[in-house]
């Protein structure tokens, strides 16, 4: 599904990654863990095609892809199901599938409120009903827990490991236990590559 062979990225003279290979098949999940700024999000990003690599190469086949970014990037001028709606390709007609994604991360009352009036956390479901909603094979998640209580963890992971399943997951998390809940593998991030961890 997804192939890192040798990449490296720099962003000017800083080095991100070097050396960096890792496979995805289909239906596999690997989880990547590190420190700040070690890297993962950069990983996804390649995945994603967002950026290109310094060195080495990227072969994704997916046929449809879903990213869930760290922040929400939620439209502003757009309503929760809206947002959410934007990503499906039925339009208009497809607002009662959007709604059906925002009841199942528990936001059936938020579908008509406006970004500025979502917590943090609201927000970050929002993203990831939008994520879900576009039902790609790859799932590429960067931090998908992020701003939500330990109850809204506990239900969000099993949202996610329901809907992963069968699709290629790519996951950032600086947590263990969903690490080892979302993944299969997992890798952790030194010396500016990323290497199996022993959970």
């Amino acid at each position: 599904m997804i192939r890192f062979e040798n990449v490296c990225l720099s962003y000017g003279e800083k080095q991100v990654l070097s050396g960096v290979t890792l496979h995805a098949g289909p239906g596999e999940h690997i989880a990547l863990m590190g420190h700040s700024g070690c890297g993962k999000t950069s990983l996804l990003r390649l995945a994603a095609g967002l950026v290109r690599p310094t060195a080495g190469t990227v072969a994704c086949r997916a046929k449809r892809l879903a990213y869930a970014f760290q922040e929400p990037r939620l439209l502003p001028w757009f309503t929760a199901a809206e947002n959410v709606n934007a990503v499906l390709d039925g339009g208009r007609a497809d607002m009662p599938k959007a709604r059906k994604w925002l009841a199942e991360v528990g936001l059936a009352d938020a579908a008509d409120a406006l970004p500025r009036e979502l917590s943090g956390g609201m927000a970050q479901r929002v993203n990831l009903a939008r994520t879900l909603a576009r039902e790609g094979d790859l799932l590429l998640l960067d931090e998908p827990l992020k701003e939500l209580d330990e109850v809204l963890r506990e239900d969000m992971l099993a949202l996610l490991k329901r809907h992963a399943a069968g699709k290629t997951l790519l996951v950032t998390t600086h947590d263990m236990r969903a690490a080892c809940a979302l993944a299969s593998r997992i890798y952790t991030f030194q010396e500016g590559t990323f290497v199996p961890a022993n959970p």
